[in-house]
């Protein structure tokens, strides 16, 4: 499953209130890229990689790698992926010139 899948699989109304889930419905899938997404289970963490390389479009893109360790249900991977995906820490203003980058194409492939 895609992220993109994942997305679109989850009860939507359990994320109306998460700008980050609504920003990636939005995002047109470009399908240039053979990454995955990992997720893993370390030291009773679920570890998450690959969400920051790449435009969003590629990012939506990539398949979900879930260890077979790791009982998960979809929520708790989306959950997961978006926290990983967040900006945890940045200031409004940060927040705002980061999406403002991740979500220009042309200037995220360029950067990454």
């Amino acid at each position: 499953m895609t992220l993109h899948e994942l997305l679109m699989s989850v009860d939507a109304e359990q994320y109306a209130d998460s700008q980050l889930y609504q920003d990636l419905l939005k995002v047109k899938p470009e399908y240039g890229s053979n990454r995955s997404i990992g997720i893993k289970l370390k030291n009773g963490n679920i570890v998450v990689t690959n969400v920051h390389v790449g435009s969003l479009g590629d990012i939506i893109t990539y398949q979900i790698d879930v260890d077979p360790k790791l009982k998960a249900s979809k929520m708790q991977l989306l959950d997961a992926i978006l926290n990983e995906m967040s900006y945890e820490g940045f200031e409004e203003i940060d927040r705002t010139d980061f999406w403002t980058e991740m979500t220009n194409i042309q200037k995220a492939k360029i950067i990454r």
